[in-house]
């Protein structure tokens, strides 16, 4: 079942969902002596990071992946990586070896090519698809996440599928790299935050009915933890 939480602001949010992180990476170091994250955009997992980005002990030994990417140039201001960079990696001292960017300026297909041969090379290729310990995801008011939007042929890639190319993406930039649905179903944990009340509906059909309308309604909701404030609360009670 999901595990829902609600706060009573942004702010509370940012550090609830900060303490998931260091709690649910710790254990994954003293289980398996390794920690792989990855991350999201948007303002809500940036106030996250700052407040890891101020402890960087939460984040020794781990490594870093992403999402997805849109597909800029990296100190480009709508570039993931940046914001991570400037919130956490940096501040966190994080080396360099230890994060692996999209390659957003290559473009979405040889991209996303990239970067999946950089999670086999890096997880292994088996079990396929790689497993992290933890996906940070955002969720946009039309039920995407990371850039896996309604619809989108991407959703019916099947279990073997790692990243994708999005030459078409409804948001722009209309060029991307994501992770794909099987390793976000792969992923020993998947965090999902939302603030806001623009959120509340995109919310709310997450925890329906899965739909392929609704790409957060298709994670594995055994897997799930979400972590919302009261403006974008559901009115549904969580699953």
């Amino acid at each position: 079942m999901t595990r829902l939480t609600t706060c009573p602001d942004a702010e509370s949010v940012a550090e609830r969902a900060a303490a998931h992180i260091e709690r649910t990476l710790a254990q994954a170091r003293e289980e398996r002596g390794a920690a792989h994250v990855a991350l999201s955009g948007g303002t809500t997992p940036g106030r996250t990071y700052e407040l890891l980005g101020a402890s960087g002990a939460a984040l020794d030994g781990v490594e870093i992946w992403f999402a997805d990417e849109r597909c800029v140039s990296p100190d480009d201001e709508e570039s993931n990586y940046r914001l991570a960079r400037e919130t956490l990696l940096e501040p966190a001292g994080i080396a360099p070896a230890r994060v692996h960017r999209m390659p957003g300026e290559m473009g979405p297909a040889e991209g996303a090519e990239s970067y999946e041969l950089e999670m086999l090379a890096t997880l292994g290729e088996e079990p396929s698809p790689p497993v992290l310990d933890l996906v940070v995801l955002g969720i946009g008011p039309d039920g995407h996440i990371a850039s896996l939007f309604p619809g989108a042929r991407t959703l019916d890639a099947g279990g073997q599928a790692i990243c994708h190319g999005v030459s078409d993406s409804p948001k722009p930039p209309p060029q991307r790299i994501t992770l794909s649905l099987a390793v976000l179903h792969a992923a020993r944990g998947c965090l999902l935050l939302a603030t806001g009340a623009s959120k509340a509906d995109a919310v709310d059909a997450m925890l329906g009915a899965p739909s392929r309308h609704v790409p957060a309604s298709l994670l594995r909701r055994e897997r799930l933890t979400v972590i919302v404030d009261d403006a974008a609360a559901p009115s549904r009670p969580g699953p």
